[in-house]
Parts: structure tokens; C-alpha cells; sequence
């Protein structure tokens, strides 16, 4: 190949778009495991982004409705909420947990038990641009507490 050949070739390579890599890490994901007949579970996780960005959208195939949530106490009483975003500020981990900001898997497809694992796709917006992130779940036992759970 000649050295003009080479370098346009080269040039074409480097012009063409490459997907987007996710810019937010997910670790310690996790469902808490539901009972016969009960129809809703939060996903629990930590997300650090590289940069600012939202967390915006969630869906998963275990539930038909799929909604980011925040806990929050208000005049002495805990009240659950969706929310339109989470924000990701780079650099910073944020907490999915129990009593704070979660995934709600609503509309449940069946009881979730431990030990079987959850696919979540989480949509995350940076830039003005949106990008997915896979998330594979465990299910943990209904009484899971996140602070319990931890690896030391």
C-alpha cells in the first residue's frame, strides 16, 4: 500500500464515530428479594461519574414500571417519591440505598429470589447526550439492609 493509500485510510479510521464509553462506574448493584404476591422492589447501587451527568431513566425487564425514587423525611413522616433525575457530579459517588434515592421495579413480572440476578438498564445523560448503562443485579434476601451488606 502506498503512503498516501496508508495515510487516507488512517485519516478515514480516525474520522469514523465511535460509540460512546460510559463515563459512570456502577458498583455493589443489588434488588432487594420480594415474598409471594409482593409487587414492588427498589435496586440499590453505587454510580460515580467522571463527569457531571444525571441519572435520568431506569428500565429492566422484571418490571413493567420502572421509576427513580427518592425517600426523604418531611415534617417527622418518610415519604417516597419518583423524581426526574439524579444528579451525577463528577468525581463524587452517590449512594442508591434504602431510605434515600433508588430504582423502584414496580408492576413486578414475578416474586424476586435471592440469588438470581436482575438485568437494569440505567440512562444517563451528560452534555445534553444519553448513553445506557447494563447493569446485572443480584437479588438479595427481602430483610437485605445496604449497610449489612457491605464487603468488608
Amino acid at each position: 500500500m502506498s503512503p498516501i493509500r496508508l495515510a487516507r485510510a488512517t485519516v478515514a479510521v480516525l474520522l469514523l464515530p465511535l460509540p460512546a464509553l460510559a463515563q459512570v462506574a456502577v458498583t455493589d448493584p443489588w434488588v432487594r428479594g420480594t415474598v409471594a404476591g409482593q409487587m414492588a422492589t427498589g435496586a440499590f447501587m453505587t454510580l460515580k461519574s467522571a463527569q457531571d451527568a444525571r441519572l435520568v431513566d431506569a428500565r429492566s425487564p422484571a418490571a413493567g414500571v420502572v421509576e427513580i425514587h427518592e425517600m426523604k423525611l418531611e415534617n417527622d413522616v418518610m415519604r417516597m417519591r419518583a423524581v426526574a433525575a439524579i444528579d451525577l457530579p463528577a468525581g463524587r459517588s452517590v449512594e442508591l440505598k434504602p431510605g434515600g434515592y433508588h430504582v423502584m421495579l414496580m408492576d413486578l413480572q414475578r416474586t424476586m429470589k435471592e440469588g438470581e440476578v436482575v438485568p437494569v438498564t440505567l440512562v444517563i445523560e451528560r452534555g445534553g447526550r444519553r448513553e445506557t448503562v447494563e447493569v446485572r443485579a443480584p437479588v438479595r434476601a427481602p430483610t437485605a439492609r445496604n449497610d449489612l451488606m457491605k464487603k468488608h
